[in-house]
């Protein structure tokens, strides 16, 4: 038998990650890919699989401790010669994990305190250290209950709930939800939510919070890119590849993106500069059994509608199966809500932060419209643009949906 030490392997560039479950204990036997951890960074829920199996002689963390690419685990007896390692697995991630939105709302404390020092005597991570400073917790004051007085991120979200329950029963800030007892009324069924669910659902009320929301509607012609889409469909079909209408828009994005740059850009921490980028990443939000992740497609104003469509359904499986990277799921620009398989005429998509837009595609119907003097059946797309008033105004807002529209309906615009 041989002793190994079992890391923890690349975890999309993330250092200092929270450990909130250890999965294994003294004595078990593990396979390759046995879930050994679940981490959690302020971006991603990760489980970390074993690169090798044996019994466990030795765990090298715990509950609360922070890790890295290359951080030890556990101690591993392994059988002579049966070493798979041969290159380590990334770690899976779960869910987009935010900084809850409990969090920001500390801002609307009546009296906020904001120390440059207290973070100095306080035995904490650096995660929660950076969360306390940007949103002006003072650490001595958030009651520890990791090991060793440790405070962990769930102790600032306490601390910030109870600030503002103090808020909503003096009077100011948001009101508490009531809570009933509904079994007076008749037989219930209490579902736990899924991880994703909770996560994302964080996510999205901080976002909703803090984004002061517009959305613009419209609606695209389709007729023409609908006809070629289905000329095209056999021999795409052919190579493996499913050219969905949401490849189209996808393109149709990058490109409105490229001529209203304030649209492809986030605020910077402070709120008074405007990041533009010279990139164009876009998320498409992908429905699982579990609730909604959103994979990136990269380079999208580079790529050719068949990479494209490759790319997405990859992501896409990926997705549906928990095998997305923190990478994967990094460093979008723009994101796209794609309703359009199972119904609706409008929606109000919310925006993505730190992205500053994003689009809602309902479902596709035939309209009579007037053109050239006569009533004609078209395929109109309807079209929801969601987006940051700090950032974006109502008449770039129309301006981005026309041009948007006006490059669905003209399908040669998208092949140029």
């Amino acid at each position: 038998m041989a002793i190994k030490n079992i890391t923890v392997p690349d975890i999309g560039g993330a250092t200092d990650v929270v450990v909130i479950e250890v999965l294994v204990k003294i004595g078990d036997a593990i396979k390759v890919d046995s879930a050994l951890l679940t981490l959690e960074s302020d971006k991603a829920t990760m489980e970390v699989p074993s690169s090798d199996e044996g019994i466990v002689k030795e765990v090298k963390v715990k509950v609360g401790d922070t890790v890295s690419q290359g951080s030890t685990i556990l101690v591993l007896e392994v059988a002579e010669g049966k070493s798979t390692a041969a290159a380590a697995p990334s770690a899976k991630v779960e869910a987009v994990a935010p900084v809850a939105s409990a969090v920001a709302a500390s801002k609307a404390e009546p009296e906020p305190v904001v120390m440059t020092s207290s973070h100095t005597d306080a035995h904490a991570g650096p995660v929660v250290r950076k969360i306390a400073h940007e949103f002006g917790i003072d650490l001595k004051k958030v009651p520890p209950t990791g090991p060793k007085q440790r405070i962990l991120k769930e102790d600032i979200l306490n601390y910030v709930k109870a600030r503002l329950a103090q808020v909503a029963t003096s009077g100011a800030g948001m009101p508490t939800a009531p809570t009933v007892d509904f079994t007076k009324f008749g037989e219930v069924e209490t579902q736990p939510l899924s991880r994703i669910k909770k996560l994302s659902g964080k996510n999205l009320h901080r976002n909703w919070l803090l984004v002061p929301h517009v959305t613009q509607f419209g609606e695209a012609d389709i007729t023409e890119l609908e006809a070629f889409r289905l000329e095209q469909k056999a021999s795409i079909e052919k190579q493996g590849v499913k050219l969905t209408p949401l490849i189209f828009i996808m393109k149709a994005v990058a490109s409105a993106l490229e001529a209203f740059p304030q649209f492809n850009a986030s605020l910077d921490a402070s709120g008074e500069n405007l990041i533009l980028k010279k990139y164009v990443h876009v998320g498409v939000a992908v429905d699982t059994p579990d609730g909604l992740v959103v994979p990136v497609v990269r380079d999208v104003d580079k790529k050719g509608l068949l990479e494209i469509a490759k790319e997405l359904s990859v992501l896409s499986e990926k997705a549906r199966n928990k095998q997305l990277t923190a990478n994967e799921m990094q460093g979008g620009c723009f994101s796209i809500s794609s309703l359009g398989g199972i119904g609706g005429t409008a929606f109000t998509p919310i925006v993505n932060v730190p992205e500053v837009a994003i689009l809602g595609v309902s479902k596709s119907s035939l309209k009579p419209v007037y053109k050239e003097g006569q009533l004609v059946p078209r395929l109109m797309l309807p079209l929801s643009l969601s987006y940051d008033h700090r950032v974006i105004d109502g008449a770039d807002g129309a301006r981005f949906i026309t041009y948007l529209s006006n490059m669905l309906s003209e399908t040669r615009n998208l092949l140029l």
